[in-house]
């Protein structure tokens, strides 16, 4: 394989899977924007239609066949889709493993199969489970807690097992904490939306932890896009690469952060008793820094973007946050 056709260029017809959903869509508007030809593989259509110079396959990455024609003819591969919830794969763990894992297996086949030249899977920063030192690198141990990131570790596996038995040039991508415009709060678990949708409705904000000792690498989805772009284009066959700031924030910053953008101090109300997940959770980047990339948005200008984006009454969460750590399910 000559190495410069593994970058995009006029010629890459490219593949998004989960092209329809909150980080998906925010890729694909990119890479149309950059004036790529995009593939969009969902089991359903974007809320807004599909973009303007997109196609639209539907697809469900379970069934073989469907996932054979969404590849026919592609050149990359973004690999997106799966269930983006740790809740839902917490109260269905077998569902959660179809549509993250056994629905990966099934791509890196068809893959295979079209001849693709370079594919990059985005897995999750949660693969690593707690973390032993912080900020947690690319060799840290790979102790996943709940099930999503089981899954989600268990795909990493299946793409480079592709990668040495058939020769698939891919990567693994392990986002941080994502946050930006369009996050669905159906099903965003993360903070910072869903801070900032209740304290825009005047609503107290449960705050889950230690709010002090709780910190997490918040990354704005714009700045995630141009990684995922680095790493298919620069990035090494069968390694993988964090994808957040390497920046640390505690929630008690993040509310603080909150108060500065809105002119107001949110009510927290504090849940100080589930700390199952008060650890610092934040990426060394190096790797990816190495790849040219660097972070442009920081937390205090992406909330500002986000108060607006949102506007005074957004839509508030409804997901909770399940946790098995120490024994029976229980939610906050």
């Amino acid at each position: 394989m000559k190495s410069d056709s593994r970058s995009l260029d006029e010629r890459s017809l490219i593949l998004v899977t989960g092209g329809s959903g909150f980080f998906g869509g925010h890729l694909t508007a990119a890479l149309l924007a950059a004036g790529h030809a995009v593939r969009v593989a969902d089991i359903r259509p974007p809320a807004g239609g599909t973009p303007p110079g997109a196609e639209f396959a539907a697809c469900d990455l379970c069934e073989v066949d469907q996932v054979a024609a969404a590849c026919a003819g592609v050149t990359h591969i973004f690999h997106l889709a799966g269930n983006p919830s740790g809740t839902r794969s917490v109260t269905d763990p077998l569902w959660d493993f179809r549509v993250n894992a056994l629905a990966t297996t099934n791509l890196c086949q068809a893959a295979v199969s079209a001849s693709v030249r370079r594919m990059v899977y985005v897995s999750s920063g949660m693969v690593y489970g707690v973390p032993l030192t912080t900020p947690i690198g690319e060799d840290h141990p790979l102790t996943p807690f709940i099930p999503y990131a089981a899954s989600k570790l268990s795909a990493e596996q299946s793409v480079l097992a592709a990668a040495s038995t058939y020769g698939l040039d891919a990567s693994v991508a392990r986002p941080f904490t994502l946050y930006g415009p369009g996050e669905d709060p159906a099903t965003s678990g993360g903070e910072v939306s869903r801070f900032l949708r209740w304290h825009l409705n005047d609503l107290p904000v449960p705050v889950t932890g230690d709010p002090d000792l709780k910190s997490r690498d918040f990354t704005h989805v714009d700045d995630a896009v141009a990684a995922l772009r680095a790493i298919m284009d620069r990035g090494a066959a069968g390694a993988a690469y964090n994808v957040g700031t390497g920046r640390e924030t505690t929630l008690t910053g993040l509310l603080e952060i909150i108060e500065s953008a809105t002119g107001r101090a949110p009510r927290a109300v504090v849940d100080a008793g589930t700390t199952d997940d008060t650890y610092r959770h934040v990426a060394d980047i190096g790797r990816l820094r190495a790849l040219g990339h660097r972070p442009s948005i920081g937390i205090e200008a992406g909330i500002r973007s986000m108060v607006t984006a949102l506007g005074p009454a957004p839509q508030v969460p409804t997901l909770p946050t399940v946790f098995t750590m120490a024994g029976t399910p229980r939610a906050s």
